[in-house]
């Protein structure tokens, strides 16, 4: 469903979060769940937190302004987005990549930044400061994948691939971008078994996900009316 406009001068008073992304980025995809439970945790503690979406598109396929509001509808977002088709907020940060993350207080001052996953921690204690002592949780978010434990050592990943990738990899876990509807076969990985990803919706979506770091093989095939726009690899716990 559609909202209202929202302008930057409307949320002076609140500390706010924008966060920018794209739903054809994995790294995107894989922040988001963080980003949701700040919503639900902070939005009506203390001064009470508004977190704004703002979507760029990397891709084509998540440039259509129906497009968004069909994967903000799809991925269950609650808080207000953004659509940043044209790019004119994201160039207006200067950003480096997705996704990107600014945390304001309530004057509207830059109180923490980050770019990329990780600091899921450092970012809800940010939160928890400019809310003050009632904000404060005895329960954090605890990390949702091994690699998101603060500190983990990480091993560098295969470089994403534009298209359906076919060879050899090193990766915590492989996505796909895709758009279209149909299937996508995939066949590989430390097993070496076969799957397939049924379609409905241009987007990124998990292929393989491995405990740590692992070298394997991947073969992906395109079906009838879907496409893979790029194979993505995330990272793993060295």
């Amino acid at each position: 469903m559609e909202g209202k406009r929202l302008r930057l001068e409307q949320l002076i008073g609140k500390p706010f979060l924008l966060e920018f992304w794209d739903f054809c980025r994995p790294n995107s995809i894989r922040t988001m769940p963080y980003v949701k439970a700040w919503h639900e945790r902070y939005s009506d503690s203390g001064k009470g937190l508004r977190v704004i979406g703002v979507h760029s598109p990397g891709f084509d396929a998540s440039r259509p302004r129906d497009a968004v509001i069909e994967a903000v509808q799809r991925l269950e977002i609650e808080y207000p987005v953004l659509i940043d088709s044209a790019l004119e907020t994201w160039r207006e940060y200067e950003n480096l990549g997705w996704p990107a993350r600014y945390l304001f207080n309530s004057e509207g001052m830059l109180y923490d930044y980050h770019y990329g996953e990780g600091c899921y921690e450092e970012t809800e204690l940010a939160i928890q400061d400019l809310l003050g002592p009632d904000a404060r949780r005895p329960d954090p978010l605890a990390p949702l994948r091994p690699e998101d434990v603060p500190g983990v050592a990480l091993a560098p990943q295969t470089e994403d691939q534009s298209g359906p990738y076919n060879g050899p990899y090193e990766a915590g876990g492989v996505w796909a971008v895709v758009t279209g509807k149909g299937v996508l076969s995939v066949n590989g990985g430390p097993q070496k078994g076969g799957s397939e990803l049924v379609v409905q919706a241009p987007g990124a979506y998990p292929l393989m996900e491995h405990e740590r770091h692992t070298a394997a093989v991947v073969t992906i095939e395109e079906g009838e009316g879907v496409q893979c726009v790029a194979t993505c690899f995330t990272p793993g716990v060295a």
